[in-house]
């Protein structure tokens, strides 16, 4: 066989085994390093790398007119040309980008027999650091083998040259022993026997042109953050890039990773950040910033992994800000915080009423329960909420301030009231944001206007609420039952409201349930309580509104419709020991033709009436003539 014939012969099967699956492909071991990007100082694959694992491409900066072979184990002397791209891999799922006709400096740690292979390009300067051995090459260079048994963890390099075509193609780190036919071990192989282990694999974009060195959103990040966190481009960290409203006084750090269309650092540039409504910027490196002292902040940087804080002007004042971060004059990111202000207002709502000789903190959860939702261990008669003067909810925890009542405002039926559970989120659509409370009366039914007062522990300041009414009332003693309306079509809603009354007449409280209920009312169906005695919403439920009444709602008709007709319903709760059942009556039509035979009937006498009168009147007007 001819030399020619051979070295062709060993080109085709250096190509094809690996793709075609003759060989046997061992994953290659985790490799240990974390590859260092285009543009930064070559990894040391001896110190870093994972023998028989990893495989490196030069990162270093180039300025010369052509790549060159590392030189030793640590490949600080590699060159790479035109690399534009690296991943931070060293094992067999590293990707690259490299400018067409360009050529990357490889090297790897290994401690046998080891080969290159590529689907594309060619090799050249195979070396290691074992003097005296010389490589091999396929016919077109995309095989290049190492053929000797290393007996020492070494190193060996190769460049190879990208074609002029854009694509993509794979480069290959084999390693291993093969073994003869006659199934004895193998140390060196030639171009015929490839090392058996897949150690390491480049996928390598070759490109006509560089994408990089100008800014990339898709490869950049910019997050929002309560500190400085650090920011990794293209990641997404959970918990960062918060829209959440910040509290009065806290830092809002914006933190921001600048990189170009492969995914690397860009070079030193103009950074200008400007804030909206006076807000505070200081922009640097990551980490914890100063504050700023103006709405506009300058520095000279690349955007790797650098911080913006964001503070209010005055303090205790809400601020809404659009921060605006721009590079040599690109607007790379746009972010709109806001920072509550200290707490201005309170506002209370869902008020209940308070059982006569209670104190405000007798444990009432029932009322609080139908209101929000929320069960609480003391007395629970009334929310507080606070705001700033933006309108955003201000958490009021222990330590932010003194909740009272004002003095002024109590007297002998309402003698004083406490907030006996504080709020524990500033979310507005959170429960937790109430504050809850509730006042003592005394031995008498009656009100008073009373208000709650907050004074801050940071400042002194005291916020006063709005007065609100404070009831206190007994045990329901009677209750009445009527209905919204005397008749009813098939298919309306219907509403019976029952209305609870103490000893002295005055509406009920809301602290103890109005009892366990049986109802009847023919053709109706209860819709938001139920109304069957086991229900146990209907027998532990206290009334719906601070005023004794209770509303329920209901339907009229059933699925195979009704009778028309008019009907006396029975409604009965055991609590109150005076109560009498009520017997509402009403009327139930279908909603079609109503009118009756006794109805026609007496339109037709009314008719005949008529008629009657109508020739009475004409036979005086012919005797008159």
């Amino acid at each position: 066989m001819s030399t020619t014939t051979l070295r062709k012969r060993i080109s085709l099967v250096a190509i094809t085994a690996l793709t075609a699956g003759v060989l046997t492909v061992v994953a290659s071991p985790v490799a240990s390093a974390n590859h260092p990007a285009a543009g930064i100082p070559n990894g040391d694959a001896a110190a870093l790398g994972t023998p028989n694992g990893s495989l490196f491409v030069a990162t270093a900066s180039n300025t010369t007119s052509s790549a060159a072979v590392a030189t030793a184990a640590a490949g600080t002397s590699g060159l790479s040309k035109g690399l534009l791209s690296k991943d931070t891999s060293s094992g067999t799922a590293q990707t690259a980008t490299v400018l067409a006709g360009g050529a990357l400096s490889l090297y790897a740690p290994v401690t046998t027999a080891s080969a290159f292979t590529a689907t594309g390009g060619s090799f050249s300067l195979t070396r290691s650091t074992n003097a005296g051995v010389t490589a091999l090459y396929s016919s077109n260079n995309s095989t290049t083998v190492y053929p000797i048994l290393l007996v020492a963890a070494t190193a060996v390099a190769t460049v190879w040259t990208a074609p002029t075509t854009p694509g993509t193609y794979s480069i290959n780190l084999l390693t291993g022993f093969y073994l003869a036919s006659n199934g004895t071990s193998r140390s060196a192989p030639d171009l015929d026997n490839l090392p058996p282990t897949l150690s390491g694999r480049i996928t390598v974009s070759v490109v006509a042109s560089s994408a990089g060195g100008s800014y990339s959103a898709a490869f950049s990040a910019c997050q929002t953050s309560p500190a400085g966190a650090s920011t990794t481009a293209g990641t997404t960290n959970l918990g960062i890039d918060t829209t959440a409203i910040f509290a009065d006084g806290e830092a809002v750090y914006i933190n921001y990773d600048l990189n170009d269309g492969y995914n690397a650092n860009l070079s030193s540039g103009n950074i200008v950040v400007t804030a909206t409504n006076g807000a505070f910027v200081n922009v640097g490196q990551g980490g914890t910033l100063a504050a700023g002292t103006s709405s506009t902040d300058v520095d000279a940087a690349d955007g790797t992994g650098d911080s913006v804080r964001i503070d209010q002007p005055t303090a205790g004042a809400p601020l809404t800000t659009t921060v605006t971060i721009a590079y040599n004059g690109t607007t790379v990111c746009t972010k709109t915080v806001t920072i509550r202000g200290k707490a201005t207002k309170l506002t209370v709502e869902n008020v209940g009423t308070q059982k006569t000789n209670n104190t405000s903190t007798t444990t009432t959860p029932q009322w609080m329960y139908q209101k929000i939702g929320v069960y609480a261990s003391g007395g629970s008669l009334f929310t507080v909420v606070a705001t700033d003067s933006a309108g955003n909810v201000v958490d009021t925890p222990t330590a932010y301030g003194t909740y009272s009542v004002d003095a002024t405002t109590v007297n002998t039926i309402v003698q004083n009231a406490t907030v006996n559970t504080r709020s524990s989120t500033s979310t507005a659509s959170s429960v937790l944001r109430y504050n809850l409370g509730s006042w003592t009366c005394g031995n008498d039914a009656g009100s008073a206007n009373i208000k709650i007062k907050l004074t801050l522990t940071a400042t002194g300041d005291v916020i006063t609420s709005d007065p609100f009414a404070a009831r206190c009332a007994g045990d329901a003693v009677t209750y009445s039952a009527s209905l919204d309306k005397a008749s009813y079509n098939q298919g309306e809603l219907a509403t019976v409201t029952v209305k609870f009354l103490d000893s002295k007449g005055n509406p009920t409280h809301t602290v103890f349930p109005v009892g366990a209920n049986t109802w009847s009312l023919p053709y109706m169906t209860g819709i938001d309580v139920a109304l069957a005695a086991t229900n146990p919403a209907s027998s532990t439920a206290v009334t719906s509104k601070n005023d004794g009444t209770s509303s329920y709602l209901l339907t009229v008709g059933t699925t195979s419709g009704l009778s028309a007709g008019t009907y006396t319903g029975v409604i009965e709760f055991s609590s109150p020991v005076l109560g009498t059942k009520q017997t509402p009556t009403y009327k139930l039509s279908t909603g079609g033709d109503t009118t009756t035979n006794a109805d026609v009937l007496k339109s037709i006498v009314a008719l005949i009436a008529s008629i009657n009168k109508q020739i009475q009147a004409l036979q005086k007007l012919i005797l008159k003539r």
